[in-house]
């Protein structure tokens, strides 16, 4: 058994070439092998966001805190709030943060395949971003 007190593992920022904005990541849990599955609360300044990326073995988000946005290839911009739980399939290319105006919190859920959990592709487009995010703004829950 391990235990992982509260303010056990230092926060850090998130690396700039994959991320948008300002945004920090509190490791929950990364095991080791031969386990897979790792977590981390992950916390987006408003307008902060992820670049389009991928998960060999999907990907879980759990909203804990704010107000954010997501949206997969092709499809539309969708509001994600507190307890809202998203799921995006193995290869399925997407995106993920804060609104414009609210900070926001998940803790993400990922699994390594051959070393790997995640291939970051190009950042999110700022105008793609705010065309998208004004269409959500609209859309009742």
């Amino acid at each position: 058994m391990e235990i992982k007190r509260s303010g056990s593992q230092p926060s850090k920022a998130a690396p700039g070439e994959w991320f948008t904005g300002t945004v920090r990541m509190d490791p929950l849990h990364e095991p080791p092998d031969p386990a897979r599955v790792g977590m981390v609360l992950v916390t987006f300044e408003p307008g902060a966001r992820t670049n389009w990326h991928t998960h060999p073995l999907g990907q879980t988000l759990i909203v804990t805190a704010g107000c954010g946005w997501v949206q997969r290839e092709g499809g539309p911009v969708e509001t994600i709030s507190p307890g809202d739980v998203i799921w995006f399939a193995p290869g399925e290319k997407h995106w993920h943060g804060a609104t414009a105006t609210a900070a926001m919190s998940h803790i993400a859920i990922h699994e390594k395949l051959d070393g790997r959990t995640v291939d970051w592709l190009e950042p999110v487009d700022d105008t793609a971003y705010e065309e998208g995010a004004s269409k959500s703004l609209y859309e009742t829950r």
